[in-house]
């Protein structure tokens, strides 16, 4: 046999791009973002009773909190507080439809959005297909919670986008769940387009302007440049997660990943598949630089929003990128390590390896 010819060994680790380098926007704190997100990552633990042990432990290591303090970094504490709930929340969400079929993310989804559009009571609906039982979803109750609280300060137009952005999500969610119960994997460009809605981003980008105190004019958030640079923020945010996270995603079999599909279908080996990626990473934050130079003006007073906005978008990509070292969620406790070396070692396969937990 020709020596070329043997079977490859398969990788036993990984080195990530060094994106953190590449991003030299400048990484602010929010100065009480430590004592917000203590409360926060509480508020969800004790709303939670059916939360197991490993689930508390997975939450508390999350610092979903601490990624908020990164990403919002100039708001009123108060603000910082509800935007650090629904991000803690929607991790939450996260985790709770990962395991679950079709059917099951619908009940949840309707409990949800049943929340967001009466925030003053529980109202059951009780169309054919959208019944809903007669107590609430624990999920319902919180998103209940967080939303009467954010809508005292959210303007309309910021409230009927983040409705929008969450429906967006579920429906996402549900094609997700529609793959996995299929064990499907999807083609790049489908992928791409579901996951910028399975990336919960576009909820929370709508929520830079709650927490600044401004609501965006429609012909602002419609513009080209405005989406462009929302969009950039957003695949740069997924497309960086898809390659911190894919090392816990690999061992319990998770294929929602760009990674997985590179190497399914696109020829790459692992290593090759994580430096593609992470060079696509770099060119949006590029790209973003650039897009932020071609801004136009709407007139000082909503110049001055949009500046504010756009620094928000600025501040998630930098903030995600450091905070994705600092999360237990992707290499548990070796972050820093990891963050100074870029090596990282591949877990094994977990027993029974489907969707369990992040």
């Amino acid at each position: 046999m020709h020596p070329s010819s043997t079977p490859k060994e398969a990788p036993t680790s990984f080195i990530l791009p060094d994106l953190v380098s590449h991003c030299t926007f400048p990484l602010i704190y929010h100065p009480q973002g430590d004592e917000v997100a203590l409360e926060s990552v509480t508020w969800l633990d004790t709303s939670c009773p059916d939360l197991n042990e490993k689930q508390r432990k997975a939450l508390w290591g999350l610092q979903a909190g601490e990624l908020t303090a990164f990403c919002y970094p100039t708001c009123t504490a108060e603000r910082l507080r509800v935007v650090s709930d629904f991000m803690n929340y929607l991790f939450h969400l996260d985790n709770i439809s990962d395991g679950m079929m079709t059917r099951e993310t619908d009940v949840l989804a309707d409990s949800v959005m049943n929340a967001l559009w009466f925030p003053e009571q529980y109202a059951p609906t009780s169309a054919p297909g959208k019944e809903q039982p007669e107590k609430e979803l624990n999920a319902g109750q919180l998103a209940r919670d967080y939303w009467s609280r954010c809508i005292k300060g959210a303007g309309p137009g910021v409230q009927a986008r983040f409705k929008e952005s969450l429906e967006l999500f579920f429906e996402a969610v549900n094609v997700q769940a529609r793959a996995r119960d299929d064990d499907v994997i999807p083609d790049l460009e489908s992928y791409i387009d579901v996951r910028r809605d399975t990336s919960g981003c576009k909820p929370v980008f709508d929520l830079i302007e709650y927490a600044l105190d401004i609501d965006l004019p429609e012909e602002v958030v419609t513009h080209p440049t405005i989406k462009a640079l929302n969009q950039g923020t957003n695949d740069l945010v997924t497309w960086s997660n898809d390659i911190f996270s894919y090392n816990v995603e690999q061992a319990r079999g998770d294929t929602h990943n760009m990674i997985v599909i590179l190497m399914e279908y696109h020829g790459h080996t692992l290593q090759s598949a994580i430096d593609h990626v992470g060079e696509l990473c770099r060119q949006t934050i590029d790209a973003f630089a650039e897009n932020r130079k071609s801004i136009p003006s709407w007139g000082p007073e909503i110049d001055k929003m949009v500046d504010g906005y756009v620094q928000g978008l600025q501040d998630w990509i930098v903030g995600s990128l450091h905070w994705s070292f600092q999360t237990r969620r992707y290499f548990g406790q070796n972050g820093a390590e990891v963050k100074k070396t870029r090596f990282v070692k591949l877990l094994p396969l977990k027993a029974g390896a489907a969707a369990s937990e992040h």
